[in-house]
């Protein structure tokens, strides 16, 4: 067994020696060290391409630029924008915004789609009367009750706020007009047994329970007497005796009107004034059988305090890429449902591939067998049935896209429907 290590372990020593060889020989010739350089130099390289590949696995291509189109101080620039929002786009552009200045839609709104419009409207000075308290400031809101509320003045729905002309703008020192506030007194009504604070301008018990259209009935009593003169914070008891009354008190839905302006992109909405939800009591009369209540009916209800009404203003023009809805025969009356559904199926991108989290320039694999275009087609090359350029021409892809919504689903509204309740069409 000693001996065979022995010869093995010679040939091992002969085979070394002719390796080293082997290299001497070969490092002799005269393209030996620029061939091992560029060896090196290729292993290197790999290397560095495989490390740079693997630190930008996850990194996502840059965003196609946005056209966006922003009307400010008399002028309407025009500029490209890869810009998420509003707000970082007006930093970026450093167009500065003053006190009192409205920016519409929000400065968090996001820029989702070419030929994206933004108004900026400039403050004015306004005087706030406030009773005796007059205060100078700026705005360019809308409404009288949307200024007063953005100068940070507190208002109840039951306040009541207008508008003046001014007539002498050294002496009021504002350009347009005044913002008159007319507060309501507030007023503490004991309502059958249940206790609410409530404002009203009522001068006296008995307008008040007119305004408040609260029913008094022969057995009930006011206390204090109804002729008497309303004061801040007086407590108000209406009493029935000899029945059992229960009261239930219920939110009012908050009332939302709403304006249509052509100078923003369809899809983009603002706020112009803030409202708010009610409050109302209703009240009943229980039957009683045994001293247990068997039944209750109600006998009047008595709204505590009144909603406020929001104003928002929706945009209306078609221009950009939703404005090929109309080209694609999409009808006016869907545009809500298509542009709901293109917007959460690949953000109004028609070269996204389902799984990419950004909007590529040109498609990175439009023949993928999984969703792509706008309305994310699986796969997208059945959009083809609608033309021949389905990979890029958003046209096509909507006209394909109208003609799924019609064949699967009967139209639009119920596409829409089927999307909320599971999330996919």
């Amino acid at each position: 067994m000693q001996r065979k290590f022995s010869v093995y372990k010679r040939r091992l020593i002969r085979l070394h020696k002719l390796q080293a060889r082997n290299v001497k020989r070969a490092s002799r010739h005269p393209y030996a060290v620029p061939v091992f350089v560029f060896v090196g130099l290729l292993i290197l390289t790999g290397a560095v391409v495989f490390a740079y590949s693997l630190i930008n696995k996850n990194q996502q291509a840059p965003p196609a630029p946005k056209v966006v189109i922003i009307n400010h101080d008399h002028v309407e620039q025009i500029v490209p924008s890869i810009e998420p929002t509003v707000g970082k786009l007006l930093a970026k552009l450093h167009i500065t915004l003053h006190q009192g200045d409205v920016v519409e839609p929000s400065l968090a709104t996001s820029i989702n789609q070419d030929d994206f419009r933004i108004n900026i409207y400039r403050a004015v000075p306004v005087e706030i009367v406030d009773g005796s308290q007059k205060t100078f400031t700026y705005s360019a809101a809308t409404t009288a009750r949307a200024i007063a509320t953005q100068t940070g003045n507190k208002l109840y729905p039951e306040d009541y706020v207008t508008t003046v002309p001014v007539n002498n703008f050294v002496t009021h020192l504002a350009i347009g007009e005044q913002v008159v506030i007319n507060r309501a007194t507030p007023v503490n009504l004991n309502l059958y047994g249940t206790m609410v604070q409530i404002r009203t301008h009522a001068s006296t018990v008995a307008a008040l329970i007119q305004d408040k259209h609260i029913q008094i009935q022969a057995n009930d009593q006011v206390i204090p007497a109804p002729n008497t003169p309303i004061t801040a914070n007086m407590p108000i008891f209406i009493v029935r005796k000899g029945e059992k009354l229960a009261s239930v008190t219920q939110a009012i839905a908050m009332p939302v009107s709403t304006v249509y302006d052509n100078s923003l992109a369809y899809g983009t909405s603002a706020v112009r004034q803030q409202g708010s939800a009610g409050q109302e009591i209703i009240t009943y009369q229980d039957q009683l059988q045994n001293g247990i209540v068997v039944s209750s009916t109600p006998i009047q209800t008595v709204v505590t305090v009144p909603p406020v009404t929001e104003i928002v203003v929706e945009g209306t023009n078609l221009s950009g890429i939703k404005g090929d809805m109309a080209l694609a025969g999409i009808a006016p009356s869907d545009y809500f449902y298509a542009d709901y559904i293109i917007s959460h199926e690949s953000g109004w991108c028609p070269t996204k591939a389902q799984g990419e989290h950004y909007c590529p320039a040109i498609p990175d694999n439009p023949m993928t067998p999984y969703g792509y275009g706008l309305c994310q087609a699986t796969p997208g090359y059945k959009m083809a049935s609608a033309g021949s350029d389905w990979a890029t021409n958003p046209i096509t892809q909507l006209s394909w896209c109208n003609g799924y919504a019609v064949s699967r689903y009967g139209g639009w509204y119920n596409a829409y429907e089927h999307w909320l309740h599971n999330g996919w069409w």
